[in-house]
């Protein structure tokens, strides 16, 4: 391996150890409740999202607060030495894609059947850090 293919495998595993991310999948929300309230929170400090998210009366964001604790866990594990306050953590990117949905029937007038989708989603969070910590 060439010298300047090390600096470049030790430059993208530097920038990776600031990115720390967590999945949520299979939350029996609909997608699109769940993106009401992560659209609050994309791209905020971290200590200002858990705020927004503590204070918001919707049930979706009770979820998503528990999945950005689970993602500052997850950025501590990989930076033990460094401190959350210096990291200056922001919310690089959340996503909500929809997932399995369970299909029911309801019976309606005249003989006919309605059909019910319980929908469900996938939520990913990906932590970054606005200035670069070096370990």
């Amino acid at each position: 391996m060439g010298v300047r293919k090390k600096q470049m495998a030790e430059r993208i595993k530097a920038e990776k150890k600031q990115i720390a991310f967590a999945k949520l999948n299979n939350c029996p929300t609909s997608p699109r409740k769940m993106r009401l309230v992560a659209d609050l929170v994309r791209g905020v400090q971290v200590e200002k999202a858990l705020a927004i998210l503590k204070f918001n009366s919707k049930e979706a964001s009770r979820k998503l607060e528990k999945l950005l604790l689970s993602a500052i866990a997850n950025w501590q594990s990989k930076n033990e030495d460094a401190s959350i306050e210096d990291a200056d953590l922001f919310i690089k990117e959340i996503r909500v894609d929809s997932g399995a949905m369970l299909k029911r029937l309801r019976p309606a007038p005249q003989g006919r059947a309605h059909r019910i989708r319980k929908r469900s989603n996938h939520v990913t969070l990906v932590l970054d850090s606005n200035n670069n910590v070096q370990s």
